[in-house]
């Protein structure tokens, strides 16, 4: 987790973590084999039960940023609460879009393109 605040990709680090995790746990002689039947399996599992909702969400983020209503929300907070209370606007906005129906695993991905434009503005 600390590598991941720091700015290193996950899609990196959860594959080389775990292949630590094997040494550690001491099955380093059959390390693929262990990588691959719990590691991929586990992956493959969680993938293919969440990537119609990743990419839903994905696509909902984008419409957000292009749509105009991330930066619509954004500027209707910033001229609420001002530039100084930005982490107090983000909490609200994710209020916003959770009370108005949105499903809080989607407003992970239409959180973003709000902030940014926060943050930029």
């Amino acid at each position: 987790m600390c590598l991941a605040y720091r700015g290193h990709s996950v899609i990196l680090l959860a594959p080389l973590l775990a292949m630590l995790a094997v040494l550690l746990s001491g099955e380093a002689s059959m390390m693929l084999g262990v990588y691959m039947r719990v590691f991929m399996k586990g992956l493959g599992g969680y993938i293919s039960s969440f990537f119609p909702l990743f990419l839903l969400d994905a696509i909902f983020g984008k419409l957000m940023d292009d749509s105009g209503s991330a930066l619509s929300i954004s500027e209707s907070l910033v001229n609420k609460l001002g530039h100084k209370q930005a982490v107090l606007s983000i909490v609200m906005a994710c209020a916003i879009l959770t009370y108005g129906g949105v499903s809080l695993f989607v407003v992970g991905f239409a959180v973003y393109p709000i902030a940014a434009a926060y943050f930029v503005s």
